[in-house]
């Protein structure tokens, strides 16, 4: 059955965080004016701050539960996975850790949440390329910026889309299909999950690589872009292969390329766009956890070990897998900059689309 999912849904340096910039307007008022008696008073809650945050930079982290904010749905894939993550990540922290939803906004609600938390560690954010790339670029006020408002902490997994057309259409191979959108522009109709939604901005990446021109047509989800291309009310969409490959391998959908850098194992036939001719495009969707900026390095660097410990169980990797994704163990430095690439890569789609124009 369709069901609408949470696409998997960047990088980004450590930035000074609000306590420390508090810590050097301590210190200069130090510096440059007498304190007057009474004031010690008003110091010695901001001195507590510093120094509990300077404990937990020091190896006392974590001393309290800490919370993952995913932003979708109880019971999403996203959700799913967090709370599998959750669960092995409180033997080895040694504290609980919790799953907090938040959906709305496509994901913005809990990103914006996140990025407003104390940097110290207790606040976690699942992100994803829609909550950590694509809105920050598509949207005019997301209410948060991915390089000013979190620090990358690690990667959990990667995947990939499927570009299908129905059974009936008169291209079986992806060149036959270049062919023949090309032979026929603005001609063709491609189904989308929603204006700068993460589909929406492959196929405008697809349009300027590949130099073909085609309508796009929007829809409230990837299920129903979907239930579209099987009912030829569109040519073709962009979606995951969790979704899609039941469909490929019922014969209701023809797969003709996959958005990923290599073929994938489980249509190990079916080659990708970046072969089949078109040079450049890769459009990857990504899962990593992020923290809110100017977390201390001490705290990223022991949750990174944390994180990437989780992801070599074998129930955990299985899961990935079984959401049609590939298991991404790495540095906070290796995500940032995987997580720059695809936040350039994802802006230059945007402005292809025109967007934003909220």
């Amino acid at each position: 059955m369709l069901t609408r999912r949470n696409i998997f849904s960047a990088g980004f340096a450590v930035l000074v965080s609000e306590a420390s910039g508090q810590r050097g307007n301590f210190m200069g008022a130090r510096a440059g004016h007498s304190l007057k008696a009474g004031s010690s008073a008003r110091v010695a809650p901001l001195a507590r701050v510093l120094g509990t945050r300077s404990a937990q930079a020091q190896g006392v982290y974590p001393e309290r539960i800490i919370k993952l904010i995913v932003p979708g749905t109880a019971g999403g894939q996203t959700d799913v996975l967090a709370r599998l993550m959750a669960q092995k990540m409180q033997p080895l922290l040694g504290q609980n850790v919790i799953v907090d939803d938040r959906a709305g906004a496509g994901g913005a609600l809990g990103a914006r949440v996140a990025a407003a938390a104390d940097p110290d560690g207790y606040t976690l954010l699942f992100g994803n390329t829609s909550t950590l790339a694509v809105i920050p670029v598509a949207s005019k006020n997301p209410g948060y910026h991915p390089v000013k408002n979190f620090t990358p902490v690690a990667s959990i997994s990667e995947s990939h889309m499927i570009l299908v057309v129905h059974p009936s259409f008169p291209a079986n191979t992806m060149a036959e299909f270049l062919a023949y959108v090309r032979a026929h522009p603005g001609q063709l109709n491609h189904g989308h999950s929603g204006a700068g939604n993460v589909t929406h901005l492959t196929s405008e990446m697809f349009r300027t690589l590949a130099g073909v021109d085609f309508v796009n047509v929007p829809h409230k989800g990837g299920a129903e872009a979907i239930q579209a291309v099987l009912a030829k009310q569109v040519d073709f969409v962009f979606e995951s292969p969790v979704v899609l490959l039941p469909l490929i391998k019922e014969g209701q959908l023809r797969a003709l390329a996959v958005t990923s850098a290599r073929r994938q194992a489980d249509i190990p036939e079916v080659p990708t766009v970046l072969e089949s001719g078109v040079p450049g495009f890769v459009a990857t969707l990504l899962t990593g956890i992020v923290a809110p900026a100017g977390i201390p390095a001490t705290i990223v660097s022991k949750l990174n070990g944390v994180i990437n410990e989780t992801l070599k169980t074998a129930d955990l990797q299985e899961l990935i897998v079984k959401f049609g994704s590939q298991v991404r163990i790495g540095s906070p430095a290796e995500f940032a900059g995987f997580l720059a690439d695809e936040t350039s890569k994802w802006a230059a789609a945007a402005k292809t689309a025109k967007l934003p124009t909220n």
